[in-house]
C-alpha cells in the first residue's frame, strides 16, 4: 500500500512538472513574441510589405509547448480516470470534466491567437500580404493575452489531473497481506473450529 502511495505521489509530481514547464515555457515565448511583432509596414505606393520577425518562431513555440502541457495533462487524467473500477460516473467528476472542457476551450483559443499571430509574422512580401495582397499588422497585446489564457489552460488542465478520483486498491486475503493480518485470519478459523466442536 505504502509503495503504491509513493508510486502515485510521484506520477503526480511528475506530469505536474512536466505541465509547469511547457506552460511557462509557451508563456515566455508568447510575452517575448509580442515585444518582438512587426511594428513597421513598408509601403510603396498601392502596394504594402511587411518583414519577417522573430515573434514567428517564437508564435509556434509558444503553441507547441502548450500543445504538450495540454497533451499530457489530458492522457494522464484521462488513464486515472480509466484506471477507477466500475463505470465512469459525470455525477461524481463533473468538476473534472468542467476543468477538462474549460481548459481544451482556452487552449484552443490561445492557439488561434497565437497561431494568426506568429502567421502575420512570417513575412509578408509585395503583393501578397498576408491575405488578398492586403498587410496586416499584429495588434498591440494579442501576443500577451494569448500567453495570459494559455496560463490559465494550464492551470484548468492541473485542476483536471488532482480532480481525478484516485484508484481503488481492494484488500484480498491472500500472500500479500502482513503477518499480523495473516494470523489474525488463522487465529479466527481457529477459533470457529473450537465453537464447532464445543457444540458436537
Amino acid at each position: 500500500m505504502e509503495k503504491k502511495k509513493d508510486d502515485l505521489l510521484k506520477s503526480r509530481l511528475i506530469t505536474c512538472a512536466i505541465i509547469v514547464v511547457f506552460s511557462t515555457a509557451a508563456f515566455s515565448c508568447g510575452l517575448t513574441a509580442e515585444f518582438n511583432k512587426v511594428k513597421d509596414m513598408k509601403v510603396d505606393g498601392s502596394l504594402c510589405s511587411l518583414p519577417r520577425t522573430p515573434a514567428f518562431g517564437l508564435g509556434i513555440a509558444a503553441v507547441v509547448c502548450m500543445t504538450v502541457a495540454q497533451m499530457v495533462g489530458t492522457v494522464v487524467g484521462g488513464a486515472r480516470i480509466c484506471a477507477m473500477d466500475g463505470k465512469f460516473s459525470i455525477c461524481k467528476n463533473w468538476i473534472a470534466l468542467a476543468y477538462l472542457v474549460s481548459s481544451w476551450l482556452c487552449y484552443g483559443l490561445a492557439a488561434v491567437m497565437l497561431g494568426t499571430g506568429a502567421s502575420m509574422n512570417s513575412g509578408q512580401p509585395y503583393r501578397k500580404g498576408w491575405m488578398d495582397g492586403v498587410c496586416y499588422l499584429v495588434k498591440s497585446g494579442i501576443f500577451g493575452t494569448a500567453s495570459s489564457i494559455a496560463i490559465l489552460a494550464s492551470i484548468l488542465i492541473l485542476g483536471f489531473t488532482t480532480a481525478c478520483l484516485r484508484p481503488r486498491v481492494h484488500l484480498s486475503a491472500g500472500p500479500d497481506l502482513p503477518v499480523a493480518v495473516q494470523r489474525g485470519h488463522k487465529q479466527e478459523q481457529q477459533l470457529q473450529k473450537a465453537d464447532t466442536a464445543d457444540v458436537l
